[in-house]
């Protein structure tokens, strides 16, 4: 019973949360604690779950927050829900920095000025994702959902390593990478040996699981040497639970256009809102005191499932990622200087 009580409460929305035991609670109305003088910076921060995890920070009295994004008209229209429903003073603490995360270089450009613009950085969202959609290659070669939802943010996290690293010194550093519970569908045959491996067009729902169990391997790749060497650094990975967002609702029907509705309208009704399906992200991101967990609404740590607890396919994960950089762009960061240091 309790496990089909958590089940129901980490993937559910309506009163789903209430089910989850006493020690699993988090309510992002009440538990949150007091962000100020803290700065944060979060991908895919403009709409969905990052939005709300963006607006209940800001909320609770952050200094500084980075939204990396790519449409401007969205962010737009984020800001102005900030200053509507919190004020003119919130909103102006909101910087906006054009990205798609799958162009490496952009996300070099990104950091370079996160650098300039600040002497901390508190907590680090990876929480900008491809979706359940087709296979697709980017212009340099590689499945677009890894380059999105994984390089990109391996690259955008060595770059800040500095800057983490100096505000851990005195602070708590909160780094969260947004998993799922869609990891379970990567196939059991995955070794993350070769690029020839990761551009294989294993079908929407796998392409996009493949990428959702790097996000838990990086989580505890990190922990066992970042956090080993820094332990102020904290890092997670989390499910945010089935979701009302533009991925449930539009995206969904690239891949299926007819089937699709069975998720954007017909799971509509069990589904959580992003105000429920930022619960675990915000948890990650303010509150938690442990390294290296898969959290599950609404602060429910599991194990995932057997390859995203494979260290050695954590460290098979990194040292392809590594390799990946260095055949696609030496010639413009490693050659030149870059460190290429994930940690």
């Amino acid at each position: 019973m309790e496990t089909i009580k958590s089940t129901i409460a980490e993937n559910m929305g309506g009163i789903a949360h209430s089910l989850a035991n006493k020690e699993d609670q988090f309510d992002i109305n009440k538990d949150v604690p007091d962000q100020t003088g803290k700065v944060a910076l979060i991908t895919g921060g403009s709409e969905g779950i990052g939005y709300a995890t963006a607006y209940t920070l800001l909320k609770a009295n952050l200094s500084k927050i980075f939204i990396v994004s790519v449409s401007e008209d969205v962010i737009d229209n984020a800001v102005e829900d900030v200053k509507k429903n919190l004020g003119s003073e919130y909103a102006s603490k909101i910087v906006w920095l054009q990205c798609d995360m799958a162009d490496l270089k952009a996300v070099t450009d990104v950091a370079k000025q996160v650098r300039e613009q600040t002497d901390r950085l508190d907590i680090l969202c990876l929480n900008a994702a491809r979706g359940i959609m087709t296979y697709q290659l980017t212009d340099y070669g590689v499945d677009r959902h890894m380059a999105v939802n994984h390089i990109g943010h391996v690259t955008l996290t060595s770059h800040l390593l500095p800057l983490l690293k100096k505000t851990s010194n005195q602070n708590t550093v909160r780094i969260h990478i947004q998993a799922s519970n869609a990891h379970q569908s990567t196939p059991s045959d995955c070794k993350f040996a070769s690029l020839d491996e990761l551009n294989t067009d294993l079908g929407p729902q796998a392409q996009y699981g493949r990428a959702k169990l790097a996000a838990i391997l990086y989580a505890r790749y990190l922990t066992a040497h970042l956090h080993k060497e820094h332990p102020n650094i904290l890092i997670n990975a989390t499910h945010p639970g089935f979701v009302e967002t533009k991925m449930s609702t539009e995206d969904i029907h690239e891949p299926y256009p007819k089937a699709g509705y069975l998720m954007s309208a017909g799971m509509k009704p069990i589904k959580k809102d992003i105000w429920m399906g930022c619960v675990s992200t915000v948890y990650a991101a303010s509150a938690t005191t442990k390294s290296g967990e898969y959290i599950c609404p609404p602060a429910i740590a599991e194990p995932g499932n057997e390859l995203s607890q494979n260290a050695q396919l954590g460290e098979q994960l990194m040292k392809l990622t590594r390799e990946v950089v260095r055949e696609k762009f030496g010639s413009q960061s490693v050659e030149k200087g870059c460190p290429l240091k994930d940690y």
